[in-house]
């Protein structure tokens, strides 16, 4: 089992969300990480377990406003989870709080916090959009390939079965002569 994480510690605390970081002992190699997350006065509990991952930190989001949390981390090994961490305590902000004024760079915590959210939004609907128009596109060339792949298998049967003469035409069992259709040609329109 790996060791367990050390220097836990909360920072970028705001109204909602809080951000947990640790350090790891050097020896064992460990892939991943479990948070458990849960309010002082036990209304709620949360369990946050991530692998494939060298990150040493987690932004926890949707807290309650002014409310007590404990969190404790455990480390995840090749063969298993360490022991949890010692249990760190802290408070949410109110939504009203401000960092004091003499730390002059950082305004509203809130709205910043909101920025940089909307921020990440709009780059993720930019990715999920473009993912959504590459699938398009690959679909309608897939049912294009698929027409003119048809097309060329129809035509080569009617090749193998065509009589002798192309000016004959066979005829029926009732007696009547085969027509040939003409094929027309059509256009696919693929909305997304």
């Amino acid at each position: 089992r790996p060791p367990s994480p050390v220097n836990v510690t909360v920072t970028q605390l705001k109204a909602n969300s809080a951000t947990v970081s640790w350090d790891v002992p050097e020896g064992d190699v460990v892939i991943g990480y479990a948070i458990l997350q849960q309010r002082q006065d036990g209304q709620m509990q949360r369990f946050i377990r991530e692998v494939n991952t060298t990150n040493r930190a987690c932004v926890l989001w949707d807290l309650a406003e002014d409310a007590d949390y404990i969190i404790q981390v455990q480390s995840i090994g090749l063969h298993g989870e360490s022991q949890a961490s010692k249990r760190v305590h802290f408070r949410t902000l109110k939504a009203t709080d401000r960092l004091p004024s003499n730390s002059s760079n950082q305004g509203d915590i809130t709205v910043e916090g909101l920025d940089k959210e909307r921020q990440l939004q709009t780059g993720e609907i930019v990715i999920i959009v473009t993912v959504l128009l590459m699938w398009a596109a690959v679909i309608a060339l897939f049912c294009r390939q698929y027409d003119i792949i048809k097309d060329n298998d129809s035509n080569n049967n009617k090749e193998k079965t065509k009589p002798s003469s192309e000016h004959s035409t066979p005829e029926r069992p009732t007696g009547g002569l085969l027509r040939t259709k003409k094929k027309s040609l059509s256009v696919n329109i693929i909305e997304v």
